[in-house]
Parts: C-alpha cells; sequence; structure tokens
C-alpha cells in the first residue's frame, strides 16, 4: 500500500538541509558592500528575511542589496509606511523593503499584500521571522547580532597565518580583506547568512564568497 504523501517532505523548505555561511563585518560600509554582493545572488521572486536587535545594520544591509540590485532609493527604515517598492533601474527586478517590527501576526502580512509583488520583485523584510516566510517556497534568511570580541593573545605571538589560541573562526574573518576603517559608532557584525528550501539547496559555497567579498 503507498504511504499518503510520501515524497512530499523532499520537496518542503524544511526538508532541504540550510545552505549556510557566516563572517565578521566590521564596518557599516562594509555591510553596504555585503549587502551588494549578496544582490548577485538574488532574482525576481526571492525572498530575503533580516533579523537582529536594533541597530544592528539591517537597514545599512538592505541598501548594499538596493545598490547592487540597481533601484530607485534611497532606501531607509520602512518602520513607519511599513513597505516599500524600489522599482529597477536597468530591467531587474524591483526591491519590496518591508518592516514589520509593529506587525503582530500573519494576518497583519496579509493585509500588506506583499505576495502580490513577490513574482517580479526581490522581497526583502526587517524584523520578519516567523510572519512571512511562507510569501515563498524558499527564503535566505540573514541574522545580524553584536560580534564577539577578538580573544586576547597567549603568551606567545602565534605564527604567521595562524589562529590566536581559543579564538573562535568569527574573529578571524575580515570579509574582502585589507584595513577596514571604522566610521563612528561602528560596531563589528556577526552576520549569518542561511539559506531555505530547494532554490538555495546548492548556494553554500555561493553564499560564503558574496558574504567574504572574495572568490
Amino acid at each position: 500500500m503507498t504511504e499518503p504523501h510520501s515524497g512530499a517532505a523532499m520537496t518542503s523548505p524544511q526538508a532541504v538541509r540550510p545552505a549556510q555561511a557566516e563572517a565578521v563585518v566590521p564596518t557599516a560600509a562594509r555591510m553596504r558592500s555585503a549587502g551588494e554582493r549578496l544582490a548577485g545572488l538574488l532574482r525576481a521572486g526571492d525572498l530575503v528575511v533580516v533579523s537582529g536587535p536594533l541597530g544592528a545594520g539591517k537597514t545599512t544591509l538592505v541598501q548594499g542589496i538596493g545598490a547592487g540590485l540597481a533601484v530607485r532609493g534611497p532606501i531607509t527604515s520602512p518602520t513607519f509606511v511599513i513597505a516599500r517598492i524600489h522599482p529597477a533601474l536597468r530591467g531587474g527586478p524591483d526591491l519590496v523593503h518591508a518592516d514589520a517590527y509593529r506587525l503582530g501576526s500573519r494576518a497583519e502580512v496579509d493585509d500588506l499584500d506583499l505576495d502580490a509583488d513577490t513574482d517580479r520583485s526581490v522581497t526583502v523584510v526587517e524584523w520578519g521571522e516567523g510572519l512571512v516566510e511562507d510569501l515563498a517556497p524558499g527564503y535566505l534568511h540573514i541574522t545580524l547580532r553584536p560580534a564577539p570580541p577578538p580573544q586576547p593573545a597567549g603568551p606567545a605571538s602565534p605564527t604567521a597565518g595562524s589562529a590566536s589560541p581559543g579564538a573562535e573562526p568569527a574573529d578571524l574573518v575580515d570579509p574582502a580583506g585589507g584595513t577596514a576603517v571604522p566610521e563612528p559608532g561602528d560596531e563589528a557584525r556577526l552576520v549569518t547568512v542561511t539559506g531555505h528550501g530547494d532554490r538555495w539547496a546548492c548556494a553554500a559555497e555561493a553564499i560564503r564568497q558574496a558574504l567574504a567579498g572574495h572568490p
């Protein structure tokens, strides 16, 4: 006897192992650059959910995504208007930038009719975790949080190219290489990008390269 729904789980976002990469982004300028590079992976119909505490750099990241998609700006926090559509300037997908901070239920998300634009746009929702994932078969979840402080070096200086004793991998990553010049108020962020669903099943390396800023 055939089991009901056999194989259905194979195509659900939950059944596909998420593709994931992370890096420490040291400045706001680097955050915008990371967003611009991630935009190179996006196409019409994609959904991006951005999470992180207030002031974590979510809108800064989206500004970079908008630059990479070449859409009309300026891109600012949409908190008080909930959602904005930024038309494409070069024939690519539009950018729908939404903020779910003030929304308390999926019913309120439905009232925004975001799904009316998803097929022809890249939809980016700040504070959307747990509310908007059903808008697309798969999605990118980008989490921003304060980076852990670098571990102090031990008594002996580490050899060139080696990690300090006890250092976490994230402490050693500097996207795009070179020396980052902090802007006033800059704080390093640990950025984790996770792709859910078939759309992103084989994208772990592409996500890593885009986030890190080098091939």
